[in-house]
């Protein structure tokens, strides 16, 4: 997926967003923003510690991150009710989701020598094995053709596709649910551009395919939109599960945050921490630390959200519509 975007800015953001733990993020957005603070403490003609003697900014600020805690988790506990909320229904609801779910696998069973896998990653990792299984099976049958063009353009298709399962499967081997590893290896197998590309050979040269042939195609075409809602579906749960461990992350900073910032109005004054370090008044370091510490469940909120909008926004369209712009979309060609 990395190297669909282009530029090497470009795969560098998209690895902050997406592959870097989250609780790495919200430590390296909680060092910019203490730094910033810092800095930006030295730009003044003030000192905080002579400000706090007079008119003390320390209490309005603290009260008003302690409002912004409050509403943060709030936030994150009603998006967590709403997640429940589609887990919690009537019978016949639940019953309606059981059958569409068993319906989808015995669909997709009749790609598989067995049973369908039940952990998501094994499930996927099948579906992507038997693309690659059919394009092998395309391109023997292509292999005898007497159209060059097919058998070249084919070949190149089917090289690429099964070098792009073969990765992806190999992500999918030791992927846990829970983790982005599974969501991950998901992304970066690009169905949908697979998709164009099958039914494009199968139209540009249908009069010189034979039945045989045109099986082929069709088989590895259905495997491949299969592929989809598979995807989508595991990404849904994924997205649930990563939404129940925020919130409950929100709850356990912001129980710390709701201590810190009462303690520090209450009991920090112009005489506390007395001092200097590296040139910057004691004052300054702890103040800024502790604003820091009571931004964390904002910070770590902006961290998972950077991630899920992220996921959210390069799987928009279900199925052959490419929204991203690309190097690929040179090769699509229109005629009236």
């Amino acid at each position: 997926m990395r190297e669909r975007v282009g530029s090497r800015w470009g795969r560098f953001y998209l690895i902050i967003l997406l592959n870097t733990n989250r609780y790495l993020v919200t430590t390296g957005l909680a060092i910019i923003l203490f730094v910033l603070i810092v800095a930006i403490s030295r730009l003044g003609t003030t000192s905080l510690r002579v400000a706090m003697t007079t008119n003390s900014p320390v209490i309005p600020v603290f009260q008003a991150m302690i409002i912004v805690s409050a509403t943060v988790v709030a936030l994150v506990v009603t998006i967590n009710q709403l997640v429940l909320a589609q887990e919690i229904g009537p019978l016949s609801d639940q019953h309606d989701r059981m059958i569409g779910a068993m319906e989808f696998l015995r669909d997709t069973e009749k790609f598989f020598s067995s049973t369908s896998p039940p952990e998501p990653g094994s499930f996927l990792r099948a579906l992507v094995d038997t693309t690659i299984n059919n394009a092998e099976t395309l391109d023997d049958a292509i292999a005898n053709t007497t159209n060059d063009e097919l058998r070249e353009r084919t070949t190149q298709f089917t090289e690429g596709l099964i070098n792009n399962a073969t990765t992806v499967s190999e992500s999918l081997e030791d992927a846990q649910f829970g983790q982005f590893d599974v969501v991950q290896a998901a992304l970066d197998y690009n169905y949908a551009w697979k998709i164009y590309q099958v039914r494009r050979l199968r139209k540009d040269h249908g009069t010189d395919l034979t039945d045989d042939q045109r099986e082929a195609f069709e088989n590895l075409e259905e495997t491949l939109i299969f592929f989809g809602p598979a995807r989508e579906h595991i990404k849904t749960l994924y997205f649930e599960w990563q939404l129940v461990n925020l919130s409950r992350q929100i709850i356990y900073v912001g129980i710390l945050t709701f201590a810190i910032a009462p303690g520090t109005v209450l009991f920090i004054d112009a005489g506390s921490f007395p001092g200097t370090t590296l040139g910057i008044d004691n004052m300054t370091w702890i103040i800024s630390g502790v604003f820091t510490i009571v931004t964390l469940p904002l910070l770590l909120l902006a961290s998972y959200t950077l991630r899920l909008a992220t996921i959210a926004k390069r799987t928009l369209a279900i199925g052959p519509f490419i929204l991203r712009s690309s190097s690929r979309t040179e090769d699509i060609e229109w005629q009236d």
